[in-house]
C-alpha cells in the first residue's frame, strides 16, 4: 500500500462572511506557490478533517480545505437548534466555493471529495467548468431522488430489522410510501427544543447509516456514528434538511448536464461494494462525462479500503505536474 503524506498543519486560515449571517472556515497547507486544489468534504454536514490533508503532495500541491455552511468550524453552528438552515443549500453551497475562490486569488483549481462531497463538486463543476482544471471523484453520487430513496428504503431488504428501527424512530411520521416524509419527520426531530429529543434522532439516524456500511470488511465500522455530540447532531440536522429536500436540485441534472465537464480530466474511483451508493452511479456518470476515467476498486465499499487510498494517491500524484 502507498502511505498518505506526513501530517502537515495549515499556513493560513480564517472565517469568509458569505452572507446570510454565515462565517465559513478555511484553511491552506502546503507549498504557497503549488497546485491549488480544494478539497469537498461529505456528509453533507461532516466537516474537513486533518487527514484529508495527507492525500497531496505538500511540496507540489496548494492544498484548501474548507467547513461547508453550518457545520465543522463554520458559523453558526447546526448543532444549536436555533441556527435556520434556510439559507443552507446546493446553490448556496456552489456560490460559497466561488466566493472563497476568489478570495483566495486562485484561477483554477482541482477538485476532490467524495459522496455528499462528489455532488457538491459536479454542482459547482458545471456551473463554473471554467475553473476546474482537474477532479478526483469517490463515491459518486448525484443525489437524485431516486439515490435518496435507495439509500434510506431501497437498502433496507438488506437490513429489514434496522430499517424497522430507522422507520419506527419517527413515531409521528404517516405514510410507508413517503421516503422523503419520514426524512422530513428526522430533519423536525433533530432540530427539536429538547436535546434528549435532538440526541436521540440523531442516535437512530446514524445508526442506520452504519448498518448500511457493516458489511465492508475492509471500510471503517461505524463511520457515522463515531463522532461528538455536536458534531453528530449538525451532520444529521443538516443530511436531514438537504435529502428531505433533494438537495433542491433539478432531478437528474447533475447526469444531464455532464457534457459541461469536457475538456476537465476526472478520475472516478468508486467501490464493487457499496450498497449505499451503488456503483451504477458512478458508470453512468463516466459514460456522460467525456474525460472521465472510472476505477473500479474490488475490496471497497462506500468507506474505502487500503486499496481505494492508493487509488486516490496515485489519481492526485498524476494531476500534480499537470499545467
Amino acid at each position: 500500500m502507498s502511505s498518505p503524506y506526513p501530517p502537515i498543519e495549515p499556513y493560513d486560515h480564517g472565517h469568509l462572511d458569505t452572507g446570510d449571517g454565515n462565517l465559513i472556515y478555511w484553511e491552506v497547507c502546503g507549498n504557497p506557490d503549488g497546485k491549488p486544489a480544494l478539497v469537498v468534504h461529505g456528509g453533507p454536514g461532516s466537516g474537513c478533517g486533518v487527514n484529508q490533508r495527507r492525500g497531496f503532495d505538500p511540496e507540489r500541491y496548494r492544498v484548501i480545505l474548507f467547513d461547508q455552511r453550518n457545520c465543522g468550524r463554520s458559523l453558526p453552528h447546526a448543532a444549536d437548534p436555533a441556527t435556520d438552515l434556510s439559507a443552507n443549500t446546493t446553490h448556496h453551497l456552489v456560490a460559497d466555493m466561488e466566493r472563497l475562490r476568489e478570495h483566495l486569488g486562485v484561477e483554477r483549481w482541482l477538485l476532490y471529495g467524495g459522496s455528499w462531497g462528489s455532488t457538491l463538486m459536479l454542482a459547482y463543476a458545471e456551473a463554473h467548468p471554467e475553473r476546474v482544471s482537474e477532479m478526483v471523484v469517490c463515491g459518486v453520487t448525484m443525489t437524485r431522488r431516486s439515490e435518496i430513496e435507495w439509500l434510506y428504503q431501497g437498502v433496507g431488504r438488506f437490513f429489514p430489522e434496522q430499517w424497522e428501527r430507522f422507520r419506527a424512530g419517527a413515531p409521528g411520521f404517516e405514510g410507508d410510501d413517503d421516503i422523503f416524509g419520514l426524512l422530513a419527520a428526522y430533519a423536525r426531530l433533530v432540530s427539536d427544543p429538547d436535546p434528549e429529543v435532538r440526541a436521540r434522532a440523531a442516535r437512530d439516524w446514524t445508526a442506520w447509516e452504519d448498518a448500511v456500511i457493516s458489511l465492508e470488511v475492509n471500510g471503517k465500522p461505524d463511520a457515522y456514528s463515531d463522532r461528538p455530540p455536536a458534531a453528530l447532531q449538525a451532520m444529521v440536522r443538516i443530511c436531514s434538511h438537504y435529502f428531505s429536500n433533494a438537495a433542491w436540485l433539478e432531478e437528474g441534472v447533475l447526469l444531464r448536464e455532464a457534457h459541461r465537464l469536457a475538456g476537465i480530466p476526472g478520475v472516478l474511483i468508486h467501490g464493487r461494494f457499496d450498497l449505499g451508493g451503488p456503483l451504477e452511479n458512478a458508470w453512468q456518470l463516466a459514460r456522460a462525462w467525456p474525460d472521465a476515467r472510472l476505477v473500479v476498486v474490488e475490496d471497497s465499499g462506500h468507506t474505502g479500503s487500503p486499496t481505494m487510498g492508493n487509488e486516490v494517491l496515485a489519481a492526485l500524484d498524476g494531476f500534480a505536474n499537470r499545467p
